[in-house]
């Protein structure tokens, strides 16, 4: 990253690229080029940037939130019937508390939904996460609605990548090699109780693990924090209709470190519930993930400064997932 982020992330109207999306040439688009370079100073500068032109419906966007809302409403009992345990494979309902960040406590709860696989498939490292998503049966028609934008999601990460594989200098499919022939997916479904004191942690400073993060956020609350390189955290305040998007690991080690993951946070200052759907676009659950040849060719000087070791995403993010949910037990 080289700057500071001013005042509000950048925001981009990608609708370019979607129309160009399946064009072998989409380069020589001067709306297209246009969309690159600013993909190209937002993954630089911040790692941040909301998106907007990507063609999904500002209802449909919103009528995820209202439903979600709905969910987090229900008895604790009743939201319980989906209840998160190993046996599950870490999917189902997540109660207040149970989350660690850093060790610590965060106070939100939730819904964690993975890409399902075949028995076996993944070896040792996937039985771990093997099984079915867990829905509620209330609100009813929730499962239909967030598998439709699931498939929406995957659809508006592969442009944006593609666009991003452009910034980096390649061709636009560099990110669907042979690290992304079947790529995984995780969504969570995040509710943020209200507070009546201030700077509560609803979830501790991170950084994403995966390639790319679209963050479906409530118009009316202010709660995720960026931090700048002044070590300042940056509010990013809802745009109706936007996505916030982020890198993740994955992707600083797929460009050799061009692209750095970003630092945030989530801290409560509301007395009204909060709801975030977050979704994670990834590499194949098996990739042994290392920077691109064609990126290390581009940029020779950045792997001098810090050297990336392969790293087998699936083996990462279920030690990432046994590390948040140290806490939970069988009869939790």
């Amino acid at each position: 990253m080289a700057t500071n982020f001013k005042s509000l992330l950048p925001v981009i109207d990608i609708s370019p690229l979607v129309v160009k999306c399946d064009d072998a040439n989409m380069a020589e688009d001067a709306g297209v080029a246009e969309v690159v370079g600013k993909l190209d100073r937002a993954c630089r500068d911040a790692g941040f940037f909301y998106v907007i032109g990507h063609g999904i419906s500002e209802d449909f966007i919103r009528k995820v939130r209202v439903m979600s809302h709905q969910f987090f409403e229900l008895p604790y009992e009743e939201k319980l019937k989906i209840k998160i345990t190993p046996a599950a494979g870490y999917r189902g309902y997540q109660r207040i508390g149970l989350n660690l960040t850093n060790g610590k406590q965060d106070m939100h709860e939730a819904i964690h939904c993975y890409k399902e696989f075949k028995q076996g498939k993944h070896g040792d490292i996937g039985k771990v996460m093997e099984g079915a998503n867990q829905w509620p049966e209330n609100p009813q028609e929730y499962k239909e609605l967030m598998e439709e934008y699931i498939k929406l999601c995957i659809d508006l990460s592969r442009n944006i990548l593609r666009g991003i594989s452009l910034a980096l200098g390649g061709s636009p499919y560099e990110f669907e090699g042979k690290m992304l022939t079947d790529p995984f997916w995780i969504m969570r479904i995040l509710g943020y109780p209200g507070v009546n004191q201030e700077n509560v942690i609803g979830c501790g400073a991170h950084t994403d693990y995966g390639l790319l993060s679209l963050i479906n956020q409530d118009d009316d609350k202010t709660a995720l924090q960026v931090r700048d390189l002044a070590g300042d955290w940056i509010p990013v305040i809802p745009i109706p209709g936007s996505f916030v998007c982020n890198i993740g690991d994955m992707l600083k080690i797929l460009s050799n470190g061009v692209y750095e993951s970003t630092l945030h946070r989530v801290i409560n200052n509301s007395p009204r519930y909060r709801v975030c759907v977050g979704f994670f676009y990834e590499t194949n659950f098996d990739a042994a993930v290392e920077p691109l040849d064609i990126f290390k060719e581009k940029y020779p000087g950045k792997g001098t400064s810090q050297v990336f070791k392969r790293v087998v995403y699936g083996e990462h993010l279920v030690h990432k997932l046994q590390t948040t949910f140290q806490n939970l037990v069988e009869h939790s």
